[in-house]
């Protein structure tokens, strides 16, 4: 039991206090279920024990808040027997378990007067000025008497996706949806906030001064949602229907853009379920349903190292493909080198793999344990000698060399994208090729392509046509405006959205942003601290200094695009997005053409939207049953471009 809790103690702190994981979601639950059987079994519980605890001190800079009622964990099981027995034969409210940061939020006199993280149940951290920034907290309500409520603060897929693509350094990317909404929410600046996207969804009602909710939960929150909150979806279940339900809500999983780790059953009744009282950590009036992972056994067959262009080496699992979730897996990311050391891995272990939250692929356990891989010595690019780095208690295993072909290639890369340089037919490969045959040196060389012409047509897969075209591509990359321009930079933290925000700041004047002090560039919205040191810091590098001169000779810097009638098509207009398209080559793509022209998108269909924007129009899913209800208009591609929206 010791050992368990040895084990358990660092990786919940790590999880909850410091926003990172140190083991697998899987890990963590069969040591908590194993030192809770344990604990049953022999009547004794140890000092320290997490199942006594219902969190972990706050370490941070925020002001810390007493709860008035204490913010209890809730006992789980994995069987819906278990869940059906337990329900008996009450009324109940089947919903999600979101997978986020929990905050209660109290309003006074119809306005939002405090929100506070959950903390360790007790002691919470005030959070009040980043809750404002969130994309759809009511900050003003019809309701004027005392109001309490709890609910998750969720980063999205989507989201989350856009934010990691968008962050230059590989090791300054998050795991997963949660630590990304957990920083988010924790650090100082609500515009950071603002510009990444949290989404708040209410589930639990605590106080709302001399309303009368007919002792339903389902009441509390049709008000909730009335009052303008996205309450947490649900279902009124009861013994007969909960499993069937139990099968819809797995049954969307693959279509959520929200991360979830099971289902809340929440008893309708309040009287009764206030009466049944609590544990030490308990409430009895709810239990959490966690998801039944699906396992394949399979055989490890290579472990391939993944250099990026900061040097970090990553380890990825690569066995023979199973089905899992109804979909093919055949590798699986092991995270760091003391994930790989951990787990004793070899090539031809047996092991299980599973998906996390059945979405993520990971390795559950070694059968065979092995150990007989070990991190490389040398890195798979340049040869040079590899070393390996504690870095939050984790081993992580780095390439040294500040001329690594794949540091550069990453660059490259990232410099010629779409959002940056945008030179067709750049790909990593090519510009790996390009790189190797000794073509591209310096990132000026970009636009010296022509000198090589018949070598580069000469290339395995390469033409006098393809030659021409990528030497057309590159002439017509000298001409971008200055946003475009700073992001192909790679300026650490300095995304697409940034790089927009700092060329509008600085009135498209590159000089004066690269003079700037971070004193200057603080007060541009959205930039903090860490940012602008960031900033300055790159601009004061000589290298970086040259590398900038002699692009500055090759490229013209434009104004940025002007507001213009076009640019007002879809003001005031609200759009949400769904389902693959035609039209357009992705979801961003879409985003951007309606912003442009001054609408918005929204990743929820509610009240406000103007229409939803889905090819497949008669589909049942969330958001087509959800503009139903509302009324909105559900269109697609060529009605919107026809202007029906």
């Amino acid at each position: 039991m010791q050992a368990l809790i040895d084990t358990l103690l660092p990786a919940a702190r790590a999880y909850y206090q410091e926003s990172r994981e140190i083991m697998s979601n899987f890990d963590y639950d069969r040591a908590y279920d194993e030192l809770k059987r344990l604990e049953e079994e022999s009547g004794i519980v140890l000092s320290g024990s997490p199942t006594q605890s219902v969190g972990y001190e706050v370490l941070s800079s925020l002001p810390k808040v007493t709860h008035e009622q204490p913010m209890l964990s809730l006992d789980k099981t994995k069987s819906v027997d278990e869940l059906i027995s337990w329900l008996g034969t009450q009324k109940a409210l089947l919903s999600w378990k979101m997978d986020g940061l929990t905050i209660v939020l109290r309003y006074r006199d119809g306005e939002l007067y405090q929100a506070v993280t959950r903390g360790n149940g007790y002691i919470g951290e005030l959070v009040t000025g980043t809750v404002r920034a969130f994309r759809n907290v009511p900050l003003r309500i019809p309701f004027k008497g005392e109001l309490l409520l709890r609910g998750e603060a969720l980063m999205r897929y989507s989201d989350f996706a856009r934010i990691n693509a968008e962050l230059p350094e590989t090791e300054a990317k998050y795991k997963n949806p949660r630590n990304l909404c957990t920083g988010t929410v924790r650090q100082l600046d609500p515009a950071v906030t603002a510009a990444r996207g949290v989404y708040f969804h209410a589930f639990s009602l605590v106080e709302a001064e001399g309303v009368e909710f007919n002792n339903s939960r389902a009441a509390q929150f049709a008000w909730l949602s009335d009052q303008g909150f996205e309450v947490v979806e649900y279902e009124t279940v009861t013994a007969d229907t909960l499993r069937d339900s139990v099968l819809r809500f797995e049954a969307k999983i693959p279509e959520n853009d929200f991360p979830s780790d099971g289902l809340v059953l929440l008893l309708d009744d309040i009287a009764y379920g206030e009466s049944l009282g609590r544990t030490a950590k308990f409430p009895r009036n709810a239990i959490a349903f966690k998801w039944q992972d699906e396992q394949a056994e399979t055989v490890l067959r290579e472990i391939e190292w993944s250099p990026s262009r900061t040097g970090l080496i990553n380890p990825v699992a690569i066995f023979d493909p199973v089905d899992l979730e109804g979909t093919e897996v055949r590798r699986a990311s092991v995270h760091n080198v003391s994930v790989l050391r951990g787990l004793k891995l070899g090539i031809g272990d047996r092991i299980r793999v599973y998906k996390a939250n059945m979405i993520i692929p990971q390795i559950a356990e070694n059968l065979t344990k092995s150990g007989t891989a070990e991190p490389p010595a040398h890195c798979p690019v340049c040869g040079t000698e590899t070393e390996i780095r504690k870095e939050n208690d984790a081993e992580t295993l780095y390439c040294v060399n500040p001329d690594c072909a794949i540091k550069r290639v990453k660059r490259f890369a990232l410099m010629t994208s779409r959002d940056a340089f945008h030179i067709e037919g750049l790909s990593e490969t090519t510009l790996e090729k390009l790189i190797q045959e000794g073509f591209i040196h310096r990132y000026a060389d970009l636009f010296h392509l022509k000198r090589a012409e018949a070598d580069i047509a000469a290339m395995k897969g390469f033409g006098e046509a393809s030659a021409a075209k990528l030497i057309e591509a590159a002439e017509k990359a000298r001409s971008m405006p200055l946003s475009r321009f700073v992001y192909g930079l790679g300026i650490p933290g300095v995304g697409v959205q940034n790089a927009k925000v700092l060329a509008k700041a600085f009135h498209g004047d590159f000089a004066a942003l690269r003079a700037a002090s971070a004193e200057a560039l603080t007060e541009v919205d959205g930039i903090g601290e860490v940012m602008a040191a960031d900033i300055v810091n790159f601009f004061a590098d000589p290298r970086e200094q040259e590398i900038i001169d002699e692009l500055l000779k090759e490229v013209t810097l434009e104004p940025e695009a002007s507001a213009g009638a076009a640019s007002e098509l879809y003001a005031g207009k609200v759009f949400v997005i769904t389902g693959s398209l035609t039209q357009f080559p992705n979801r961003t793509a879409l985003k951007d053409y309606i912003t442009a022209r001054g609408g918005k998108v929204a990743g929820e269909v509610s009240a406000k939207t103007t229409a939803l924007i889905n090819n497949d129009i008669t589909s049942g899913s969330s958001k087509n049953k959800k503009a139903r209800e509302l009324g909105i208009p559900i269109i697609s591609e060529a009605d919107f471009l026809a202007g029906l929206g």
